[in-house]
């Protein structure tokens, strides 16, 4: 992040002669500097492989990871950025450039003493995300963050804690309406898409909807890859504005509105380590859902042998400490525990789920009818909430808007809004999976069958995924089609179909 401040007291002084090079190196978003190991500043400021500096272009600056090279592909002058840091500093080629050695991060005592059993306090949240936006934090110093985070390492009054704290860094979204309503599902699912139809329901009755919603962080697909392949998401704050005034609602990605910027740094790296928490995962939900200015919200945790959320006594939990952070920060929430046993709806993958919102919308015969009532009985709570409905008379009211096309032609409005509706992609190249065996299908594992979407390109390849033909309880006869897999290249298709011959028990098929 940059920033305008003059060098911190207590650093070695910037030392000046270099120039600035983009180098064009995708190191995803960590800011990443190169320098050569002849470099006379190198060598002088005792600089190595890993060390942290500040990089100062004028008054801007940000805090990078050095590497050190080796070679003569950059020029003993010049420091190097990747995509990360070019991005944040900003600047032009050949820019005279400082460094210095970064200040050490005052707030990772903190997460030291966390790591040793020390809970959080108000001041050490609002620290350690004050420095995690503004970048001091390298991956490694956030990995132990979330690793002493992780698991059941935090209680309530350190959830609340980390809320605030999240809220406080970033910018908080006003609407003229007393009441805001919002959905969320904590994830686990493959095609659970339902956001796609709860919002053009609820806005089509008239109630403020704020979207905002995060793109796959271990998923094939997440809910802003399948809605780009219907419209744009990357909207900035004042096109979110315009479309939510203008629509009552818009579903856009939250990467592109920074509301809670501290989510987003700590995302990058969650998704590597593969860790869940549930005190993190409320920070990060609630903090947005607050930041975009809601005021009532509800929230989905399915509960399945292979969902997210395991079983009921760990989704009462995590419902607990949702009410119980949404009591103190002043946000109403109300909780849905669903069905997390199997995949919902049809396809797999951004532009796969798209298809079934459409079919959903349009009514069209075929249409998955797991994710229509998956998605109305969303919608209801979310109306009831939002008094659009009295309690108990949500569900009827959400299927008349869905029944009689108002839905459809919400989701319409809101696609041009956003900048234009365009047709879901079709993948090139398909394959069909078959059953080895007559049987009852008795079970399907969701993160095994996720895996395999996503090694068929999804979601970068956004017509990559699957399409499941057998839902739970289906009689099979041997041969029968289980699923289509759908890739944008042969190779895809190829490393997707190897995964799936080497995994016995994706589906369990008790034989008749």
């Amino acid at each position: 992040m940059s920033r305008a401040a003059a060098p911190l007291a207590g650093l070695v002084a910037p030392v000046p002669g270099l120039s600035l090079r983009r180098l064009r190196i995708d190191t995803y978003q960590e800011p990443v500097a190169y320098l050569r190991s002849d470099c006379p500043v190198c060598r002088s400021e005792g600089f190595e492989s890993r060390s942290r500096i500040e990089v100062w272009l004028g008054e801007r600056h940000i805090v990078a990871t050095l590497n050190v090279v080796h070679g003569d592909w950059i020029d003993v002058d010049q420091l190097g950025l990747s995509e990360a840091a070019w991005c944040a500093l900003g600047g032009s080629e050949g820019a005279p450039l400082r460094v210095a050695h970064a200040q050490p991060v005052a707030s990772m005592s903190a997460v030291r003493a966390k790591i040793y059993g020390r809970p959080l306090g108000i001041d050490a949240a609002q620290a350690i995300v004050r420095d995690v936006v503004d970048g001091r934090y390298s991956d490694i110093e956030l990995a132990a963050l979330i690793t002493a985070c992780s698991g059941d390492r935090m209680d309530v009054a350190e959830t609340i804690a980390l809320t605030r704290a999240m809220v406080a860094v970033g910018q908080r979204l006003h609407w003229n309406s007393e009441l805001v309503v919002d959905k969320h599902c904590v994830g686990g699912l493959p095609g659970n898409r339902t956001t796609l139809l709860v919002v053009p329901i609820v806005a089509a009755c008239g109630l403020t909807i704020p979207k905002t919603s995060s793109r796959a962080i271990t998923s094939p697909a997440g809910t802003a890859d399948t809605m780009e392949t219907l419209a744009p998401v990357a909207l900035d704050l004042p096109a979110m504005r315009r479309v939510v005034e203008r629509e009552g609602g818009c579903i856009a990605w939250g990467g592109a509105v920074s509301l809670s910027p501290a989510d987003d740094v700590l995302i990058r790296v969650e998704r590597p380590l593969g860790l869940d928490s549930d005190g993190m995962m409320v920070a990060s939900v609630l903090s947005k859902k607050i930041a975009a200015g809601s005021t009532h919200v509800v929230i989905d945790i399915p509960v399945g042998r292979t969902a997210k959320v395991r079983s009921q006594q760990a989704a009462h939990a995590l419902a607990h400490r949702l009410d119980a952070v949404g009591a103190a920060l002043g946000i109403n929430v109300s909780v849905i525990l669903s069905d997390g046993s199997q995949p919902v709806g049809h396809g797999v993958g951004p532009a796969l789920e798209a298809w079934d919102v459409l079919a959903v919308l349009q009514n069209q015969v075929g249409a998955p009818d797991d994710l229509r009532q998956r998605a109305l009985l969303l919608a209801g709570r979310v109306l009831e909430l939002g008094r659009k409905a009295a309690p108990g008379d949500g569900h009827a009211l959400a299927r008349s808007v869905l029944d009689s096309g108002a839905a459809w032609r919400k989701l319409q409005a809101i696609c041009e809004a956003q900048g234009g509706m365009r047709t879901p992609p079709h993948a090139a190249y398909t394959h069909v999976l078959t059953a080895l065996h007559q049987g009852r299908l008795i079970a399907i594992d969701n993160r095994r069958l996720a895996r395999l979407a996503k090694l068929a390109g999804a979601p970068k390849s956004p017509a990559a995924g699957l399409v499941l033909h057998a839902p739970l309880g289906a009689m099979l006869s041997a041969g029968q089609p289980l699923l289509t897999l759908h890739a944008e290249s042969p190779g895809e298709l190829a490393y997707a179909l190897a995964y799936a011959e080497s995994q016995d028990n994706i589906f369990s098929i008790q034989e008749a």
